[in-house]
């Protein structure tokens, strides 16, 4: 077993979003991302078969895809293909856990 101190990479950045790789194996990936409000997790997807989840820790914020845009809070998650366009912004300061399957 493994365990993750989230509250360790509750760090964030006026420029940019922050990443943290938090696990990471043949079976799957897990990826803390930080926004502060107004930040961006433009939309994008990529050209492989598995899924994701999205799952808001805290904050708020939309979910995203080419022409919708989701409502989001702490304790949403998304589940979406890898192959779907998905991305996140933030109304709030916003953490967010992303879970790829298989990881690629």
């Amino acid at each position: 077993m493994k365990k993750i101190a989230l509250a360790e990479t509750s760090v964030f950045d006026e420029k940019s979003f922050k990443r943290f790789l938090l696990h990471d194996s043949p079976y799957f990936r897990v990826l803390n991302f930080n926004l502060k409000a107004g930040q961006l997790f433009p939309v994008h997807s990529h050209p492989t078969e598995g899924q994701l989840t999205i799952q808001v820790v805290e904050g708020s914020g939309e979910f995203l895809s080419t022409d919708t845009a989701i409502p989001a809070a702490s304790g949403d998650i998304l589940v979406s293909d890898i192959s779907e366009p998905h991305g996140v912004r933030a109304v709030t300061d916003m953490r967010i856990l992303v879970t790829i399957a298989p990881p690629f």
